[in-house]
């Protein structure tokens, strides 16, 4: 089976966040930033990926959109208590504007993304 990767415009805008980055590119960021907190070994991981990779492409030029590995940068993620994954928060303003816990659709990252672009905080789910 053959893959075309003509279009990679998603895949050059996702960001790699790491311990090393973390302060510059998300909490010193002059626009929204989502953070998709994950492990390679975690399936849900895997499938909310490529939504992931669609938002970066989607919100380009208004947030920025990344993935942190929590095996590969477990500072980052120790300080800020992420204890199950997938997480994806959205910060904006030096803080935490939204976060889930769990795979869920495009449209509630979405969402998060597009309140912290109009200053709003996202709704928390209820589970």
């Amino acid at each position: 089976m053959r893959y075309d990767m003509s279009d990679t415009t998603a895949s050059n805008e996702l960001k790699t966040f790491t311990d090393e980055n973390f302060e510059q590119e998300v909490i010193g960021s002059d626009v929204p930033v989502l953070v998709d907190f994950w492990a390679p070994w975690c399936g849900p991981c895997r499938v909310v990926g490529p939504t992931i990779e669609e938002l970066a492409g989607d919100f380009k030029g208004q947030a920025k959109v990344g993935k942190l590995n929590v095996d590969e940068n477990q500072g980052v993620a120790q300080a800020l208590r992420i204890m199950s994954i997938p997480t994806v928060a959205v910060f904006h303003g030096n803080k935490v504007v939204a976060h889930r816990v769990g795979a869920l659709g495009k449209a509630d990252y979405a969402e998060m993304i597009q309140k912290a672009i109009q200053g709003e905080a996202a709704p928390e789910i209820q589970s």
